[in-house]
């Protein structure tokens, strides 16, 4: 078995790398937009009775957004990122 300090110098004494595994990115990112929408609603509840700031919101509110930025770049890019090509 070939040192770490070897395998690390020697890149191609390594084992080849396992494919990437194939993932619909829509449904991760789907699923972290509900958790955002999730704690928006908590954090609303949370204002309304003064447990919270507005800076909570400001921050659920800012993950729903990238959350849709991230699902418009999944849209575009779905052949590259899957290997479709």
């Amino acid at each position: 078995m070939p040192s770490i300090v070897r395998l690390l110098l020697q890149p191609d004494m390594r084992r080849p790398a396992p494919p990437p595994a194939r993932v619909d990115l829509r449904r991760v990112l789907l699923g972290g937009i509900a958790a955002w929408a999730l704690a928006l609603a908590v954090s609303a509840v949370l204002l309304a009775t003064s447990h919270a700031t507005v800076t909570t919101i400001v921050t659920c509110v800012a993950g729903i957004l990238l959350g849709g930025a991230g699902l418009l770049w999944e849209r575009r890019n779905r052949r590259s990122y899957r290997g479709d090509d």
